[in-house]
C-alpha cells in the first residue's frame, strides 16, 4: 500500500513544543495525532501525544535539555510508529514575518537569515521558532519546511493602523504596528464561512483570542482593519504574564529613576506581569476563578475584564458598527464567566449574552434580542498551518502529488 503523505506541524515556545500531524489524502488536512513536549530545559520533561479520538499514545517523563533533543525524540517516535504514512513536510508557527510578509513561505537559507534579523522585533518568540527549524534540518534534511506567520494576516492593515507616532525614520527600522494571533483569526473566519457562508464571514466582526496570550481584532470583509497588539506581543489586553498596554512613561521611570537594566525590564514586562503579577498567585485564569475569595485574584480578574471590555468597545469605532463577536482561545472558548463579564454593560452596542446559552457548550451565546451575534468556539491554529503547508507544497514540482486541495 502506498504511503499517505503526512505533515508535521510544530509550535515551538520557550519551554514547550506543541505538535500535530495531518494526513493530506483528502481535500482538507485530516488530524492524526497531537501532543506536546513540555518543560524543555527544566527537570522532569514530559512527552505527551493523543490520537484524534483523545486516546493517549504516549505519556512519559523524559529529559529534554533543549529543543534539538526534544524534536529528535519526537521524530524518532514518529518514525517508529507502525503506519502506512510518511512525513513529507514540517509546518512551523513563526510569530513574526516582518513588514513584507503576507503568506506562508518555504524555509530556505535566505529566509532563515531574514528571520534572524527580525529577532529584535520578537525576542522571546523568534529564537524558539528558529530553534525548531534548525533541529528539524539537523535530523531530516529531506523534509520540506514551511513557515506560517502570525503577522501575515494583518499585512493589509490600513496605513493609519500600521503607523506609530514616532518620527518617520523609525519605520525604516521596522518599527510599526504589525498585529499577531493571525493564524487563529484566519481559522475563525474560515469556520464562520464554512458554517454560514461568505456573507457572514464578510460581516463586521470582532474576534477575541483570549488565553495566556490575548488580543482582539476588528475584521471586515474577512480582512483585519485594526488589532490590539501592535509592534510587539506586549501591547493591548493584559495577559497571563504580560502587561498589555502600559504608559511608556512607566518604563522610562523604571529605566532612569529606578536604574532597572533593560534585560530585567524585559523580563518584568513579558514574564512577571499580567494576571500573574496582579494576583501574585497564577497566570492561569481558571486558577484565579477558583480563588476569588482572595482580593488580589479577584482584582486581577476585574482588571482583565475591564480592559477587554474597553478594547472590544473601542474596536467598533474602526468598523463603524458591529455584526458579530467571536470568543476563542483557552479563556474565550472555555470561560462563560469571563465572557459574561466582558460583555456586561455593552448592550448599547447590541451585545447581549443569553446566560443559559453562555453556560452551556453551545456555539451561539447571544440572546434572541441581541442585534449582535455572539459566539464561542475553539480555534485550531495547527489546522491552518497544515493547510498553509499543503498549499506551499502544491507549488513545488516534486510535491504536486501531495496536493489534494
Amino acid at each position: 500500500m502506498a504511503a499517505k503523505p503526512r505533515i508535521l506541524v510544530i509550535n515551538s515556545g520557550s519551554s514547550s513544543i506543541k505538535f500535530a500531524t495531518f494526513d493530506l489524502a483528502r481535500v482538507e488536512p485530516q488530524r492524526v495525532f497531537s501532543g506536546a513536549l513540555e518543560r524543555i530545559g527544566l527537570e522532569a520533561g514530559r512527552f505527551l501525544a493523543t490520537n484524534n479520538h483523545g486516546e493517549v499514545l504516549i505519556d512519559e517523563t523524559q529529559e529534554l535539555p533543549n529543543h534539538v533533543v526534544a524534536l529528535d525524540l519526537l521524530l524518532a517516535w514518529i518514525e517508529k510508529r507502525p503506519s502506512d504514512s510518511s512525513l513529507t513536510a514540517v509546518g512551523h508557527r513563526v510569530v513574526h514575518g516582518g513588514p513584507e510578509c503576507d503568506c506562508a513561505l518555504r524555509v530556505t537559507p535566505s529566509l532563515e537569515a531574514e528571520l534572524k534579523q527580525l529577532i529584535p522585533l520578537a525576542p522571546l518568540h523568534l529564537p524558539h521558532n528558529l530553534a525548531a527549524i534548525t533541529a528539524i534540518r539537523l535530523r531530516r534534511t529531506d523534509l520540506i519546511q514551511v513557515a506560517s506567520f502570525d503577522t501575515a494576516f494583518h499585512h493589509g492593515l490600513p496605513r493609519v493602523a500600521q503607523l506609530t507616532a514616532l518620527p518617520r525614520e523609525f519605520e525604516d527600522d521596522g518599527i510599526r504596528r504589525y498585529g499577531f494571533h493571525g493564524l487563529s483569526y484566519e481559522y475563525v473566519i474560515e469556520d464562520v464561512r464554512r458554517h454560514e457562508g461568505a456573507e457572514a464571514a464578510n460581516a463586521k466582526m470582532i474576534i477575541a483570542h483570549l488565553g495566556n496570550g490575548a488580543s482582539m481584532a476588528a475584521i471586515q470583509n474577512s480582512r483585519s482593519v485594526e488589532t490590539t497588539m501592535g509592534f510587539s506581543t506586549l501591547a493591548g489586553l493584559p495577559m497571563g504574564t504580560r502587561t498589555g498596554d502600559l504608559d511608556p512613561g512607566i518604563m522610562l521611570h523604571l529605566l532612569i529613576e529606578k536604574k532597572m537594566q533593560p534585560e530585567a525590564l524585559q523580563h518584568l514586562l513579558y514574564e512577571q506581569s499580567g494576571l500573574l503579577g496582579l494576583s501574585g498567585l497564577s497566570r492561569n485564569m481558571s486558577d484565579l476563578l477558583e480563588h476569588q475569595e482572595m482580593p488580589a485574584a479577584r482584582e486581577a480578574i476585574d482588571y482583565f475584564c475591564h480592559h477587554a471590555r474597553r478594547h472590544l468597545a473601542g474596536l467598533t469605532a474602526s468598523l463603524g458598527g458591529l455584526d458579530r463577536v467571536v470568543f476563542t482561545g483557552g479563556i474565550g472558548a472555555n470561560s462563560p464567566e469571563i465572557r459574561a463579564r466582558i460583555c456586561a454593560g455593552l448592550d448599547y452596542l447590541g451585545i447581549i449574552v443569553d446566560p443559559d446559552r453562555n453556560g452551556t457548550k453551545k456555539r451561539v451565546i447571544s440572546a434572541d434580542t441581541s442585534p449582535v451575534r455572539i459566539e464561542a468556539f475553539k480555534t485550531d491554529e495547527e489546522f491552518v498551518i497544515a493547510r498553509h503547508t499543503r498549499d506551499v507544497l502544491a507549488l513545488l514540482p516534486a510535491a504536486k502529488a501531495y496536493a489534494h486541495g
